[in-house]
């Protein structure tokens, strides 16, 4: 079995790209889409590498905005539709920790809630450092760890007889399988100190942090993302002089 697919994601791809729709699904539509746009218009960019791009949806976003764009990742079916849906797109196999890529290749390289995908964080960050000339950002968004921490079977009532989540074993790192609408892939669990510290130490400079919230949705479904902050938003910098 490849790595793909043990991942889930190979199995998994109809199912995914069917639970998006055209609008992109409630997370991505409400929550991120609106400030991801916001950077990538802040920034002015020219290159961008979408590591991870699934079905290629950022890397469609991104074109909007006038960024040439290269989408990579490992799930040949994925790549498939990304290619049906963008035929004028450049998009490559690989794994995020063995970039098919020259070095200083882009100004701007993102991972569009993919590093929860990946299993190893440090190669990964470190192929996105090489790839990147110096000044290039590095643009995340990511669940937010007690997010991948809270068990998606376990559920407690409060005094007001509210079902909370249960999070358990924060700082351990592990894949754990979840399942949701036939989709069922394996998401890499991390503290948020293990990718502060692991981003820091290659040099990064942090620029922009945010905790967006949900917008222009049904306010009963926006209160489940507002009631804790279901995703983060990272900016990083390669320093000029790296």
């Amino acid at each position: 079995m490849s790595e793909s697919d043990a991942s889930g994601w190979t199995a998994s791809a109809r199912a995914w790209v069917d639970s998006l729709g055209e609008a992109g699904d409630f997370g991505r539509a409400h929550v991120l889409d609106a400030p991801m746009r916001d950077r990538l218009r802040i920034g002015r960019f020219r290159r961008m590498v979408d590591i991870g791009c699934g079905e290629g949806r950022f890397c469609r976003i991104a074109q909007a905005e006038g960024i040439e764009t290269t989408g990579l990742d490992p799930t040949a079916a994925l790549l498939d539709l990304a290619r049906q849906r963008d035929p004028g797109g450049l998009y490559l196999q690989g794994r995020a920790e063995a970039l098919p890529l020259e070095d200083d290749m882009f100004d701007l390289a993102v991972f569009c809630l993919s590093l929860i995908d990946i299993p190893d964080l440090d190669r990964a960050l470190d192929e996105a450092l090489r790839v990147l000339a110096p000044g290039g950002a590095l643009l995340i968004a990511n669940l937010n760890p007690f997010t991948t921490a809270a068990q998606p079977l376990v559920r407690i009532r409060d005094a007001a007889g509210q079902e909370r989540r249960v999070i358990e074993r924060y700082f351990e790192e592990r894949g754990d399988l979840v399942s949701w609408r036939g989709i069922s892939v394996v998401n890499h669990h991390r503290p948020m100190a293990r990718y502060m510290q692991a981003l820091l130490s290659r040099g990064f400079e942090l620029v922009h942090f945010d905790e967006p919230r949900a917008v222009g949705a049904d306010p009963a479904r926006a209160a489940r993302y507002d009631d804790a902050p279901w995703f983060h938003l990272m900016e990083w910098r390669k320093p000029v002089a790296f």
